[in-house]
């Protein structure tokens, strides 16, 4: 009889343990998936923070710059003589410095990096770069009667000018230009090459779209 009753306490023990058991790990199972609906949900929000703090240095730049895109273009090109096929406003490398690099194809298709100090417009320094896509820039600019310093003028109207550079990728080939407003919006904009006809580039808002669409999903 007591052996019956021993037998019966294990098996109910056994029974009552197993339950627990699974109780524990069915609530691991879903506390773990709302720590990893969590985990995603921050590093969603970092990326949104770190996309916040990208716009905000890059407006910070735009500020802080007293020579516009065309005065640069303009100072690098009185360094060296040549075709300007690009100008960014950005940090110096390793270094917080910023500063306008100039991009400047000779006539013997030498291509120069030309540093240009946003604040007084002085040429900072220069060095020759290798570039591969020498022939595809020629063929692109040929025919075309609007520089690169004209392009940054005619983005102007638009915004602050942070850069220009030929798109020579594609039928439609054109000069590129992004802009900051005074909040910061950044948009990017076409300029004809014969024209210098300003157009806002559609594809770009439409790629921006999609980002934003992934972003949230």
């Amino acid at each position: 009889m007591k052996r019956n009753i021993v037998i019966a306490a294990v098996t109910a023990a056994a029974l009552i343990g197993g339950g627990t058991a699974t109780a524990l790990a069915t609530t691991g199972d879903d506390e773990g998936s709302a720590r990893q609906a969590a985990t995603t949900q921050l590093s969603s929000n970092d990326d949104t923070h770190d996309d916040r703090d990208d716009r905000d240095d890059d407006a910070a730049r735009a500020a802080s710059a007293d020579v516009t895109a065309s005065e640069a273009i303009a100072s690098a090109l009185k360094h060296t003589s040549g075709t300007v096929v690009s100008a960014e406003l950005d940090d110096e490398d390793d270094s917080d410095k910023v500063v306008w690099n100039v991009d400047v194809l000779s006539g013997d298709n030498t291509w120069h990096s030309v540093s240009v100090d946003p604040s007084s417009g002085k040429v900072l320094g220069s060095q020759t770069d290798d570039e591969d896509d020498t022939a595809q820039v020629r063929a692109a600019l040929k025919g075309s009667s609007v520089t690169a310093e004209e392009a940054a003028k005619a983005a102007a109207g638009k915004g602050v000018v942070t850069s220009v550079g030929l798109d020579e990728d594609g039928k439609n080939k054109s000069w590129e230009a992004e802009t900051r407003t005074s909040g910061g919006a950044e948009q990017d904009w076409k300029i004809d090459l014969k024209s210098g006809k300003v157009t806002a580039d559609r594809a770009d808002a439409q790629d921006d779209d999609a980002d934003d669409q992934d972003d949230q999903d």
